[in-house]
């Protein structure tokens, strides 16, 4: 078996693993690069039949849902099976319809904990794993008698962290190679730990309840992870979680029943649509989706009156709708998402400077959805491969002084595993 790493040994996102075995080959992961600027104008990594499909690439496995490890699919042959979580396929279908440049993929097998699948050569062992994207997977891949773990992106320190101490307490054994993610490295110092989601939950209640008007939390709506925490706390705060279309949906879509959703049995739960989600929600011709909030649905003449026992999921763009609303007195925002989104160029940047002019306080409470050095430390030492590459990292320089048998390749190149 050979690896070909396409891009990831020096840089988080976009990761593209190929492996090859007897002729045959398969991709872990395709995703987008963070530093791309659309879809249109990336250039698909140069692996031979991605564009127009050969029977030789038998399928492109996707360890989770974020787009840095899928986004680069929707301009593949669509003669090419993929391969993911169920739920990953749910919730990826789920947003199609409200986010751009994103894509309903039909999976050919699904990625089950513990169940191994074929595909050709390659035998697949799934590893569930806690990250901030629900239902992600790590893999070992096993061909012609050598064995390969691909960490993809996993935590300890999340509400799944259980799935973590389970992998490091029985982990693959007689690992040749490992690929490990190293996305926390010169985030935090070797001996520092994130807070857990449980910490920002009781971070989330004392603001919350100190917050005079709604309470803004602009996080990712496939966070499942942040909005159970945010949810907690809006409940022990005495406070309604409000979402919109798109958020509804992908809960909706976890199928999960310990998920908050618009749905029986749910309290404290409210579904409000902003005025151009509506139009999106008519040009689509998806507007009767709506027909399955009966009873959660909270309406803009609303929304003021509401706004002290509330909190919203919110991005940026809503903030007209509030302000029409008459929905901002006393507001207060909570940024729970990556901080490097809040500078030049990024998402976060145009969201403070509209709070900032507005004089509506901004905070971050955040945790990261990657592992620690302490924990990644601790599942290289239970793994022991024979040999670990950094992969999903924009400090592999640091591997060898925290890990052992470590070696650096470069993008592009053929090894064996």
């Amino acid at each position: 078996m050979q690896l070909r790493i396409h891009r990831g040994t020096r840089e988080i996102g976009g990761t593209c693993v190929e492996l090859e075995s007897s002729g045959q080959r398969i991709l872990l992961d395709l995703g987008l690069p963070l530093n791309a600027t659309d879809l249109a104008s990336t250039p698909l990594p140069d692996v031979d039949g991605l564009a127009e499909g050969k029977p030789s690439l038998l399928a492109i496995v996707l360890s989770h849902g974020h787009r840095d490890h899928w986004g680069l699919v929707p301009k593949v042959s669509r003669q090419i099976p993929v391969v993911m979580g169920k739920a990953t396929e749910s919730i990826m279908r789920a947003a199609a319809d409200f986010v751009p440049d994103a894509i309903a993929l039909n999976a050919a097998q699904y990625l089950e904990h513990g169940k191994r699948i074929q595909l050709g050569p390659f035998a697949i062992l799934p590893h569930l794993v806690d990250h901030s994207g629900f239902d992600a997977y790590a893999v070992e891949v096993e061909a012609n008698g050598k064995r390969l773990f691909y960490s993809g992106d996993l935590r300890a320190h999340g509400r799944k962290g259980k799935l973590f101490e389970a992998l490091v307490n029985t982990p693959p054994r007689n690992v040749d190679t490992m690929l490990m993610e190293g996305s926390s490295l010169g985030r935090l110092a070797d001996d520092q730990a994130f807070l857990t989601e449980q910490a920002l939950e009781e971070r989330f209640i004392d603001r919350f309840r100190s917050t005079e008007g709604m309470a803004l939390v602009a996080c990712s709506a496939q966070n499942i992870d942040r909005v159970v925490t945010v949810y907690r706390a809006a409940k022990q705060a005495g406070r309604t979680l409000i979402v919109d279309a798109y958020a509804a949906e992908v809960l909706k879509a976890t199928g999960h029943d310990s998920i908050p959703k618009p749905a029986p049995g749910w309290s404290n739960l409210a579904v409000y649509i902003p005025q151009s989600q509506r139009v999106q929600l008519l040009k689509k011709n998806i507007a009767p989706l709506v027909d399955s909030y009966r009873g959660f649905r909270l309406w803009p003449e609303q929304l003021a009156q509401q706004a002290s026992r509330s909190v919203m999921l919110f991005r940026g763009w809503m903030m007209r709708d509030l302000d029409r609303a008459k929905a901002l007195q006393g507001a207060r925002v909570f940024w729970s998402q990556w901080d490097g989104y809040l500078g030049a160029g990024g998402s976060g940047e145009a969201l403070k400077a509209d709070c900032d002019s507005r004089g509506i306080p901004f905070e971050t409470i955040h945790t990261s959805g990657h592992a620690s050095p302490g924990d990644l430390k601790r599942l290289a030492s239970a793994i022991v491969p024979k040999r670990l590459i950094p992969i999903h990292t924009f400090q592999r320089e640091r591997f060898p002084d925290l890990f052992d048998n470590v070696v650096l390749v470069d993008d592009g190149k053929w090894i064996n595993v």
